[in-house]
């Protein structure tokens, strides 16, 4: 982790694997979340490695999902470690048959493409620079076809005009199949407008007295009501239900190597089955009958074939190399909510965290005080039995 930390200190090198989030002098709590996610990803990617071909058709799927709204794995301009080790996974176990694996998946079919221009690029980069002369260049697996996408289209003067493709203006434009034979409101505009083909004093007031029309046809048609919408309330940190818990049971991931499996006793009726990435940092009897913070309402979800409902939490360094529990005080009862001084409010449902994407909204404001005590905001959580805290005091940490 070290070493890329200083290819990403180098600011004007291509290689930055940690996508910008490494912390020379101390990373925002945005990076520190980022860096968590690279080390998370690098996980599935390794159990990837160890699974069949119906669980890569299962991951490509979840991808599918996951990048609707995101162009890489975290947070980054570009793609990082974390994408690279898992497109080389993903490509390598479904060898010939990836094509028919992505299939209607546009989203994943995106990011193995971009995946796939990106590692050319820094094998080309590398072979150029005499930096790099003493390093075995690497042979990239065979990935996707990249498919011929058309050039966006644009309206250029009124709503009714035909479309312009954006490589095309002016005379081209009269050349293009759905404007053979007929004059489009784009040239038009063009040839009565001044010489660099804008539009005419006149057109424009045109138009804009047309906006202001229909804007006030769609104001007319609304129902009127004098009830005012509520305005949304602010969230806060009393929309997470963080709960005492206790770990019964530990055991090692099977096919995982950085994931512990557990069940934890959070005050409910069965314990929580919840996996974490811990095996870098505690031994497994360490692990045993500890007493920590878990996030209850999170969707319940497949971790390498483990169901994890819930998230233990921690307290990790900005570089995520060092980790330790955030701990209850002695006394706190198994399964008492985690409140912040005077924020007062009931947990959301877990449906709706998930869609409102409430804990990367608040994670970044979670983290632990010059003390070493867990806080938001800089409130301080509150139980029966006083302040929650990193295990060891870890000052000035995020806690996810």
């Amino acid at each position: 982790m070290a070493f890329h930390n200083a290819l990403d200190n180098l600011g004007s090198s291509p290689a930055l694997f940690l996508g910008g989030h490494s912390a020379s002098v101390r990373a925002s709590p945005t990076s520190a979340l980022a860096m968590a996610g690279i080390s998370s990803w690098m996980s599935v990617a390794s159990s990837l490695r160890l699974q069949g071909a119906d669980e890569v058709q299962t991951l490509i799927g979840q991808l599918d999902d996951y990048l609707a709204s995101r162009s890489f794995l975290v947070p980054s301009s570009g793609p990082t470690l974390a994408d690279f080790d898992l497109y080389l996974a993903v490509v390598s176990k479904a060898g010939g048959a990836l094509e028919e694996m992505v299939g209607k998946n546009a989203n994943t079919r995106r990011w193995l493409e971009q995946c796939d221009a990106s590692l050319h690029d820094l094998v080309a980069f590398a072979a150029k620079n005499t930096e790099f002369s003493k390093i075995s260049l690497p042979a990239l697996p065979v990935g996707l076809n990249p498919k011929v996408r058309p050039p966006p289209e644009f309206f250029y003067g009124e709503e009714d005009g035909s479309p312009v493709p954006a490589a095309n203006t002016g005379a081209a434009a009269s050349a293009l199949p759905n404007n053979q034979g007929k004059t489009t409101t784009y040239e038009k505009s063009k040839s009565s407008g001044d010489a660099a083909g804008g539009l005419t004093e006149e057109q424009k007031k045109a138009a804009a007295d047309k906006r202001a029309a229909k804007k006030s046809d769609k104001q007319a048609k609304k129902p009127k009501s004098d009830a005012q919408p509520a305005a949304e309330e602010e969230l806060n940190i009393s929309a997470l239900d963080i709960r005492v818990g206790k770990i019964i049971k530990a055991w090692e991931h099977e096919s995982a190597e950085k994931l512990y499996c557990e069940e934890v006793d959070v005050g409910e009726e069965a314990p929580r089955k919840i996996a974490s990435g811990l095996r870098p940092f505690y031994k497994l009897e360490e692990m045993q009958n500890r007493s920590v913070l878990v996030l209850c309402n999170l969707k319940a979800r497949s971790l390498v074939g483990f169901p994890s409902h819930g998230m233990v939490l921690c307290a990790s360094n900005a570089d995520h190399t060092k980790v330790e529990f955030a701990v209850p005080p002695e006394g706190a009862k198994i399964g008492e909510r985690v409140t912040f001084e005077g924020i007062v409010g009931e947990p959301e449902a877990e449906n709706k965290v998930a869609k409102k994407k409430m804990f990367e909204k608040l994670a970044p404001d979670l983290m632990t005080d010059d003390t070493g005590a867990v806080v938001w905001k800089g409130k301080k959580s509150v139980t029966s039995a006083g302040c929650c805290t990193a295990i060891n005091g870890m000052a000035n940490a995020q806690v996810s």
